[in-house]
């Protein structure tokens, strides 16, 4: 079924024709399951633009620099803008529906739980890279929820976000939809109906 679904995504892209139309973001707390329901989407044919932090934290890391999370916060969030910003302007040249793992919002975010300000470019960036106005967010979900190498909040820290995350979103007007607590491929499915509903 999710196949067909896809499929059926594919195949209808063209009525999604603005890139802020075609363009779904999916934001959360860290360990919510968001990537792994992105390569579920991915491996139905649905692409998506990788999320900035982990590649930020990826290249400075093996670059032995200091943008990072837990050395210079302020330069990481500055990174991630860099980054997002090529991403979206590099998904301008995609065709169809494309999804993000996190958007340039969610660097508003960080810069929230970090106690840093918001910078009026970041602001600027914000408001005129827009995205489709549904943006699908992951609830937190203790079951699924670990650390990793380039993930070292810890729960609490994981919940805040995601809290953070929807007040900014719906600050900047956008409508949250949120995933169930459900497998990759169900959630798959999930999203592959609100797109075929946005599409009729």
């Amino acid at each position: 079924m999710a196949g067909h679904a896809g499929s059926h995504v594919r195949a209808g892209a063209g009525k999604l024709r603005d890139r802020m139309d075609r363009f779904f973001v999916v934001t959360g707390g860290p360990g919510s399951g968001k990537s792994t329901l992105l390569t579920a989407l991915a491996e139905k044919g649905l692409p998506h633009m990788p999320e900035a932090g982990r590649a930020v934290i990826r290249d400075e890391v093996a670059a032995g620099g200091t943008a990072l999370p837990w050395d210079d916060r302020d330069a990481f969030a500055e990174r991630m803008l860099t980054h997002d910003l090529s991403s979206y302007e590099e998904a301008r040249t995609k065709e169809g529906v494309l999804f993000f793992d996190r958007g340039i919002p969610d660097i508003i975010g960080y810069r929230i739980l970090c106690g840093l300000d918001i910078p009026g470019d970041l602001s600027r960036a914000a408001e005129g890279n827009r995205y489709n106005q549904h943006v699908f967010i992951a609830p937190p979900w203790a079951e699924i929820y670990a650390k990793d190498a380039e993930r070292k909040q810890d729960w609490d820290e994981a919940v805040a976000t995601h809290d953070v995350m929807a007040r900014v979103y719906r600050g900047l007007g956008y409508h949250l939809v949120p995933l169930p607590l459900a497998s990759p491929d169900e959630r798959a499915a999930f999203v592959h109906h609100w797109i075929a509903k946005l599409q009729a």
